[in-house]
């Protein structure tokens, strides 16, 4: 049986859900599209984010003739007969669009890439390509060069899978529709957290349940549990996963490491997702600690990195190293409460020019502009006067960075009130 994801791909350009940072109606990619005017592109992101589906829906939309191959299995051999169709086509003055999508791209070779470029230069057809790697490092430049552009597919956000969950639920021709399936909301909730972004992996779990369900039977959080091999404590409202997180950031602000890993350990028994917890941890650390102990942020990174390379049941150790050496750490809000600042003032005036002595002067023509006189730090010692802030947020007087005196971030502001006691006595002299 055709499995559950694949029945209810979208079939048109406003059931396709996801990725609303370039594509929604009015965006420049839907327009591209609507008006027959999409070029080649590379679409880049996890699996289960629409990257195939898309390219199909282009070239449905475009109504121009579609050839997918998957990288994994098929070479320049099958590449050379969709050209050599191309070339006849062009010959027969035959002018409509052609689009060739390659899935997993990054999966050829270097000879492989540079096969489609000849093609490209001569405009035989359009090109997708679509990869899990970071294509600036798995895609030839020559290749990227003559595409232009790539767009980063995202994974879902759980009201996004549950939107398609809740679509495959109630459509009656492709979807679950007409076997009237019971679904708590909380299971629904839960599937669609779980399946971490990914829309392939909910449906078709979701697929599986509905096929295997005994006659009458609900889905509720206990079947959820068993189809995906998950703890789902946190689903049935007792426990909310971002109570749970905020709850463990207070008490590792509160420096109370006992507090922090009871809830750590509520999170973990309750199935969150590590990568979850990680990123958390890392924002707690410049949050929270900053300045105060700098070196938090690079040991919670190596701590969350280990952590996602073991996996549970062992990620729970590296975990808690980094929540116990967050909780027991001195304390600093400084870093964010500087960069807020800055961004606030942004708001509030016209920040006006970088001065001329800061400016770029590696080319002939930045003299002539007024640029230069720039005093390098290092040949005075360390520090030497002169203007780094705009003129109008140097005369309001804007300081952003307000050490306090906890941890080593006390070093930091000795330091920086040593700098600024000896720059005011270098204007009351020059005054």
């Amino acid at each position: 049986m055709m499995p559950l994801s694949t029945r209810l791909r979208p079939e048109t350009l406003d059931e396709f859900i996801g990725q609303s940072h370039f594509f929604y109606p009015g965006s420049l990619v839907y327009n591209a599209i609507k008006r027959k005017t999409f070029g080649s592109a590379i679409f880049f992101g996890p699996s289960g984010t629409g990257k195939t589906t898309l390219a199909r829906l282009i070239a449905k939309e475009m109504d121009s003739e579609f050839y997918e191959l998957n990288a994994s299995v098929a070479g320049t051999r099958e590449l050379k007969e969709i050209i050599g169709r191309c070339q006849e086509n062009l010959f027969n003055y035959q002018r409509e669009h052609t689009y060739l999508y390659v899935d997993e791209f990054h999966r050829w070779n270097k000879l492989q890439q540079d096969s489609l470029l000849k093609a490209l230069e001569e405009g035989l057809f359009r090109f997708i390509g679509s990869t899990t790697e970071n294509p600036w490092f798995a895609i030839n430049n020559a290749v990227l060069s003559r595409i232009g552009a790539v767009y980063e597919f995202k994974r879902l956000s759980p009201d996004e899978i549950e939107i398609v969950l809740t679509r495959a639920l109630t459509d009656q021709e492709r979807g679950l529709g007409s076997r009237s399936i019971e679904v708590k909301s909380e299971a629904l909730t839960a599937l669609a957290d779980l399946a971490s972004g990914d829309a392939r992996v909910a449906l078709d779990a979701l697929g599986f349940i509905a096929d295997n369900l005994n006659p009458g039977q609900a889905i509720d959080l206990a079947v959820v549990g068993e189809a995906v091999q998950k703890p789902v404590v946190f689903y049935d409202k007792r426990d909310d996963k971002y109570n749970l997180l905020s709850a463990l950031q207070k008490s590792i602000r509160g420096t109370d490491p006992d507090a922090a890993l009871h809830y750590l350990a509520r999170l973990i028994d309750g199935g969150a997702d590590p990568q979850m917890i990680g990123r958390r941890l890392m924002v707690i650390a410049s949050e929270d600690i900053g300045m105060a102990y700098p070196q938090a942020i690079s040991i919670v990174t190596a701590c969350v990195q280990a952590a996602l390379l073991t996996g549970l049941p062992e990620a729970r150790i590296q975990l808690a190293q980094a929540v116990i050496l967050l909780a027991s750490c001195p304390k600093s809000n400084s870093v964010i409460m500087a960069i807020d600042e800055a961004l606030n003032d942004l708001k509030k005036y016209k920040t006006g020019e970088i001065p001329p002595h800061l400016m770029d002067t590696h080319y002939s023509g930045a003299k002539k502009r007024g640029f230069g006189g720039y005093k390098y730090p290092h040949a005075y010692g360390g520090y030497v006067k002169q203007d780094y802030l705009p003129e109008l947020l140097r005369k309001a007087g804007a300081e952003y960075y307000k050490p306090t005196g906890n941890g080593k971030e006390g070093a930091f502001r000795t330091f920086l009130e040593e700098i600024r006691k000896r720059l005011k006595n270098h204007e009351d002299n020059s005054g």
